[in-house]
């Protein structure tokens, strides 16, 4: 594991405007417990809540088309959101690609 990188993407994520606030707690967590007895049992929690909040394109495209979804977002921007997921399916693609869940995927591959 490239742990520095795993940091380094784990603070990307936490930037991104579409964090969660649990995956950003959980990132803080995570990194407060790096370098100490509690590194392995919160590295555990931490991908556990990575794994929990990245969407597949599916969710993405499920959850855009729905009244929630235009609650949330605003109609308009829930269209561009479904569209953009359609359009990442179509291409081939599994995941959601916003910043939180792009740099999400990355700290799983670095940690797992």
């Amino acid at each position: 594991m490239n742990l520095n990188a795993a940091m380094e993407k784990t603070r990307e994520l936490m930037n991104a405007s579409s964090c969660s606030q649990e995956a950003k707690t959980a990132a803080q967590v995570w990194l407060d417990a790096v370098g100490t007895e509690k590194e392995a049992e919160e590295t555990k929690k931490y991908i556990a809540e990575l794994e929990a909040d990245i969407l597949s394109v599916d969710d993405v495209i499920a959850f855009t088309g729905s009244e929630q979804g235009a609650q949330l977002f605003g109609a308009d921007t829930a269209k561009k959101f479904h569209a953009h997921a359609k359009d990442l399916k179509a291409a081939g693609e599994k995941y959601c690609d916003c910043p939180a869940c792009t740099a999400g995927r990355a700290v799983l591959d670095l940690l797992k």
